[in-house]
């Protein structure tokens, strides 16, 4: 996973992990969290493939655009790495 990462600009229906004001932004991964089973099959009672989790830094300039009261402040996201490209 490259240290840059863009979180995918799917509109995917049902319960996803992704918040949607994130889609389509870039951001830094901050820390690998580990290896879970995907809440996105989980929460259907279904066999649960095991995914990476991420916890992604992005700053308010990338989600607000011009705006971003404070352009620099940041915001931490955990996202599954199946939500994430490399940018």
């Amino acid at each position: 996973m490259a240290n840059r990462v863009r979180v995918k600009a799917l509109a995917a229906p049902g319960h996803v992990r992704a918040p949607f004001y994130l889609r389509g932004r870039t951001g830094v991964i901050e820390r690998e969290l580990g290896v879970f089973g995907n809440p996105e099959q989980l929460a259907y009672g279904l066999p649960a493939e095991e995914k990476p989790l991420y916890r992604v830094r992005f700053t308010m300039a990338e989600i607000w655009g011009a705006a971003a009261e404070r352009q620099d402040d940041t915001l931490d996201a955990e996202i599954y790495g199946h939500w994430l490209e490399k940018v």
